[in-house]
């Protein structure tokens, strides 16, 4: 029987990828805190099942761009949004939104792991209960260590679900945030510096986990590591000064970008 290799399987995924699809796109996107302006007309689409990861020095802008994609940008006062973004059809700043039902589409996961102080069975389980996503116990079972597989950490916790989540270490907390996030069924996973509080392995693991994500979900990353953009995405967006500098394939961007200010970054001549 012919199996196909590791690099085939990896040319046939990202030839299906160049027949481009867009999730969501971002048009003439800025972002006001008060009287500040923090991003300038910001035009970036986000391809389906592919990991785009946002760079740039701090204070550049990614961070607010990523939290512009599920209007968690609402929760800070005097924060003002113009411009459109849609997540396949529906404009998501639309007011007949519904921001909850956008936040389970639009899952994100943060710097720093913040399991509930909750079993970790409970943490995964929640987002479903609210959303009503399981019928009976074995639906929610079912959930529960599927989300726990897709996070790669089941076979670690199966025997202690019971236990609180926050008695895990600090990857393994994070990969259950991300359990947490994929329970509700998203479309899109952010995360925002998903790796820059764990150790080494803890960050491989985080890795290989969002190589695995991409066939069934669309990430955007936030990452100051410039290895960490060039090993996980495909596409990569630079940022500057509340400015997208340019936008391409990753192996492009980091090998011959279009702009002296993103050839400068990556060489750590700034940020």
């Amino acid at each position: 029987m012919n199996m196909m290799s590791e690099s085939a399987v990896e040319k046939a995924l990202d030839q299906k990828m160049s027949e481009v699809s867009y999730k969501m796109i971002g048009k003439d996107v800025s972002v006001y805190y008060g009287e500040k302006r923090a991003l300038f007309d910001v035009n970036l689409n986000v391809r389906e099942n592919t990991v785009t990861a946002l760079i740039g020095p701090s204070g550049c802008g990614k961070s607010t761009f990523l939290r512009t994609l599920n209007r968690m940008n609402d929760t800070i006062e005097n924060c003002r949004v113009t411009g459109k973004i849609t997540l396949d059809t529906d404009d998501i700043y639309d007011k007949q939104i519904d921001v909850v039902e956008l936040r389970a589409r639009v899952g994100m996961v943060f710097q720093k792991p913040n399991p509930f102080p909750k079993s970790i069975y409970e943490n995964v389980s929640y987002g479903p209960r609210i959303h009503g996503l399981a019928k009976n116990k074995a639906d929610m079972d079912q959930i529960v260590e599927a989300s726990l597989q897709r996070a790669g950490l089941w076979t670690e916790v199966k025997d202690r679900l019971h236990e609180g989540g926050t008695g895990l270490s600090g990857g393994q907390q994070q990969r259950l945030c991300i359990a947490r996030a994929v329970a509700v069924s998203p479309e899109v996973i952010l995360m925002d510096e998903p790796c820059s509080a764990l150790d080494p392995i803890a960050t491989a693991k985080v890795e290989e986990l969002i190589h695995e994500l991409r066939a069934n979900y669309t990430i955007v990353i936030v990452t100051h590591s410039m290895q960490q953009a060039a090993r996980v995405s495909q596409r990569t967006a630079m940022f500057h000064l509340g400015n997208l500098v340019e936008e391409n394939d990753t192996d492009k961007m980091f090998t011959n970008p279009d702009d002296q200010r993103t050839q400068d970054y990556i060489m750590g001549r700034f940020g």
